[in-house]
């Protein structure tokens, strides 16, 4: 039965990713291009598809991760404000000029942010010697609109289009996809995603609780440390890609768990590749609905999110994975 729900899962993604590229407000034959049908098809919608692919399994894992590392089913970078502070960070860097990385410049500060964030909110959420779920949320709700307000005070206050647009990431917009924003945060994004993988069975003690972990021979902090890590390249590679975009890594993380199981071995590669075929398919809503004019994908994923996240909260167990 778990083999023939892999398949489908599999078939389910390549059926989006498929249906990314040729549908639209324009459908393409892919045996019969015409001229103007291989410049949308390669110029536009492939390196939409590819940096929508690389975002959403950045999120998608990352929230994986969060969810193992913290015990909480409600954890996400959008929702525990990293992915906003990400955005801040880099929209900061762009803002003083400071260009020493080149084309690394979007996403090491993007990563920085990140990572600062995700220090903050831990500090936030420790009490009594331990991490606290509810204090985590609170914090991460907390530093979201603190964040987000002063991105949105930067776009008022700037004239620089350039970075006009970059804060306009908090909306999640992959418009502006090309092939010159791949290869840097795509390194970012596969790298984060080779050591979550690779520290899965970590994860999976960490699950268990830190005790269990440090029976099973793990340093518990060296490997939540090393997955806060990996989380925080996977999550500035998305920022530095199309922006802020919400609840793929809450979403994805819980139906992988429900279809394949809870094994991070499966769970952390899996929800990426549900992450990735989800903001495809949320691209390919917002850019089919209302042509010429498009939806950000950030608002199509919190039409299906933010429903699901109230849903969670109701529930008794919602503290605990």
């Amino acid at each position: 039965m778990r083999r023939v729900r892999l398949i489908l899962f599999i078939a389910v993604i390549g059926v989006i990713v498929l249906l990314g590229l040729l549908a639209g407000p324009r459908m393409i034959d892919p045996f019969h291009l015409s001229d103007l049908d291989r410049r949308i098809l390669f110029s536009i919608r492939l390196p939409r598809v590819v940096v929508a692919l690389l975002m959403g399994m950045a999120l998608g894992a990352s929230g994986a991760v969060l969810q193992g590392v913290l015990r909480n089913p409600l954890a996400d970078p959008y929702i525990l404000g990293i992915s906003s502070g990400a955005s801040l960070s880099a929209a900061l860097g762009l803002l003083t000029g400071f260009y020493f990385f080149g084309r690394l410049t979007v996403p090491v500060f993007a990563f920085i942010g990140a990572l600062l964030v995700s220090v903050i909110v831990g500090a936030f959420g420790w009490k009594r010697g331990g991490l606290w779920p509810e204090r985590l949320l609170l914090a991460g709700i907390g530093l979201n609109f603190l964040f987000s307000a002063v991105l949105m005070l930067l776009m008022s206050l700037s004239s620089d289009e350039g970075l006009r647009r970059a804060v306009l990431w908090m909306f999640g917009d992959l418009s502006m996809a090309d092939w010159s924003l791949i290869p840097s945060a795509g390194a970012f994004a596969l790298i984060g995603l080779v050591i979550a993988v690779a520290r899965s069975r970590a994860l999976n003690a960490l699950m268990l609780g830190d005790e269990i972990a440090w029976s099973l021979g793990f340093a518990v902090s060296r490997e939540r440390l090393v997955l806060f890590a990996s989380m925080a390249l996977m999550t500035s590679a998305s920022v530095s890609l199309g922006g802020t975009i919400g609840f793929i890594g809450l979403l994805m993380p819980h139906i992988v768990r429900f279809l394949l199981g809870a094994d991070s071995r499966v769970l952390v590669p899996a929800s990426a590749a549900a992450g990735g075929a989800f903001l495809c398919f949320a691209d390919l809503v917002g850019r089919s609905l209302t042509p010429p004019l498009e939806l950000p994908s950030g608002t199509v994923t919190a039409v299906f999110g933010a429903p699901y996240f109230l849903y969670l909260l109701r529930k008794k167990d919602v503290l605990t994975l």
